[in-house]
């Protein structure tokens, strides 16, 4: 793990609750958000004449109870999955990507698709390849030995950043940025 500190950055975003592999509400988010970004993407472009690249999907996660995530009970995790914006993005752009992808695709939650800034401060985190799943004993690792041991403690939900498409990298293979904000303790 290393620490960073990551900046205020503006996202898109949609909040949810349950299980990622089996919730509908799940894929109909990230579908939404998708097609928000997309939008909003071609919205800066008309106006500005330039272009930004859909940046990767981003996930905070966070539980009532903390040992759902080691026990993998992923129908008790709460979920805002983000879409990171460029600078350059203005409100205006926003509105008009979100008016725009909410006449297109009216089956998807576009009304809980919104931008929020979001600004994690200190952070430890450590690029993870290999499955979701196998996340577990590297978070045990830093939860359990190298937060304390840096008299650290949680200041955020866990952040994960995936570099991977699951629809085509082998699990094995899947490339995902695990990040925890931190504070001392006090």
């Amino acid at each position: 793990f290393v620490r960073v500190t990551v900046p205020s950055l503006t996202y898109l975003a949609i909040d949810g609750h349950g299980d990622p592999n089996t919730a509908a509400e799940y894929t109909d988010a990230v579908s939404a958000l998708y097609a928000s970004g997309y939008a909003i993407k071609f919205a800066f472009r008309a106006r500005s004449g330039d272009d930004f690249v859909v940046g990767p999907l981003e996930g905070l996660w966070s539980s009532d109870d903390p040992s759902s995530f080691a026990e993998r009970r992923k129908d008790a995790w709460d979920w805002t999955m983000l879409i990171p914006l460029p600078p350059a993005v203005t409100d205006a752009d926003i509105r008009v990507g979100l008016d725009t992808a909410a006449r297109k695709k009216p089956e998807l939650p576009i009304d809980r698709v919104a931008a929020r800034t979001i600004e994690e401060g200190l952070s430890l985190q450590i690029l993870h390849v290999g499955s979701y799943d196998a996340e577990t004993p590297t978070l045990r690792r830093l939860h359990a030995e190298l937060m304390p041991a840096q008299d650290l403690t949680f200041n955020g939900p866990h952040h994960e950043v995936y570099l991977s498409d699951p629809r085509r990298v082998a699990p094995e293979k899947l490339r995902t940025i695990l990040r925890q904000p931190v504070r001392a303790i006090d």
